[in-house]
């Protein structure tokens, strides 16, 4: 249990970690939060499936691929990067993940991979999956960050802004609410990059980019504020913002570069609809002078 307060908007409250205890077994919120941001993201993909030209069955064997692979890559990242500071002395827990210890950043490259692979094999269009998947993934993101406040983790360094946050975990002192930052920006890209989809998407590909644009840029700033990342081995850097960083300037340089492409999926179809279009006029004038031949052959006109 931790008392949570946001002495600068006045806002006390209880948070329980825990959501239901059955005998000796706990479930957690942190994991009921991941699992309905993972259902939403899914809904809203399959709904989306058909705008994107993308089958359903060949895209739900890439997200159960794929969320394997996600919580493999989570894993993985999180160890290597601790390696040293604690996995090397205690390799008994290498595969203790209801204990913690998955990074996001992991979880996103290792699920991408694996559902690219499966596109790969299926001959789906990769870089449409990617467009999808991104936007599920800020849904995601930006629910599942929620978990980490009933956790009372992932939250950065001293603040006297009005929105700092203070528990147990804090020690007593007000600190930056990381989670809601990341929360409020991923819902926020969500709404963004969806509406860009709907109006100005001009080809496959275009927003997965402008997603590793945006998220990039918070990451960068927000992991600045973490008092909990991780750090690379050599140089004591945070891992996450030289990634995230990477990913931002590699996403502005490609959107540049590839500016000038059309989206030949939407052409075909409006082809294809402009020439339906035709064909029906055809068949509906044909039917028109049949129509009138009869007529002019009833009246004795012929």
């Amino acid at each position: 249990m931790y008392n949570v307060s946001f002495p600068g908007l006045g806002l006390e409250l209880t948070v329980n970690p825990v959501a239901l205890t059955i005998g000796s077994f706990s479930i957690y919120w942190y994991g009921i939060i991941i699992g309905i941001g993972f259902a939403l993201a899914l809904a809203f993909a399959v709904k989306n499936l058909k705008r994107f030209g993308i089958p359903v069955d060949g895209f739900i064997d890439c997200v159960l691929v794929g969320l394997v692979c996600g919580i493999v890559g989570a894993r993985l990242y999180y160890v290597i990067f601790r390696w040293n500071e604690y996995y090397s002395q205690h390799l008994n827990e290498l595969f203790s993940i209801h204990n913690g210890g998955l990074a996001i950043y992991g979880g996103v490259i290792g699920g991408l991979l694996g559902g690219c692979i499966v596109a790969k094999i299926k001959k789906l269009p990769i870089p449409a999956i990617l467009d999808i998947a991104v936007m599920g993934f800020l849904i995601g993101q930006g629910l599942g960050r929620w978990g980490n406040f009933f956790n009372q983790e992932a939250f950065g360094t001293p603040t006297d802004l009005p929105w700092r946050m203070v528990s147990e975990n804090t020690n007593g002192v007000g600190v930056h609410p990381c989670f809601l930052y990341e929360s409020l920006w991923c819902l926020l890209g969500f709404v963004l990059l969806y509406i860009f989809s709907r109006k100005w998407r001009k080809y496959d590909g275009q927003i997965f980019l402008m997603y590793l644009v945006w998220y990039g840029m918070e990451r960068m700033l927000v992991e600045g504020l973490r008092t909990d990342s991780l750090y690379t081995p050599l140089f004591g850097l945070r891992v996450s913002q030289i990634l995230a960083a990477a990913t931002m300037i590699a996403g502005i340089v490609l959107l540049i570069i590839f500016r000038k492409r059309t989206l030949k999926a939407v052409d075909s179809i409006n082809e294809s609809d402009n020439a339906l279009k035709q064909i029906t006029k055809a068949v509906d004038s044909t039917g028109e002078s049949d129509q009138t031949l009869t007529d002019n052959t009833q009246n004795g006109n012929i």
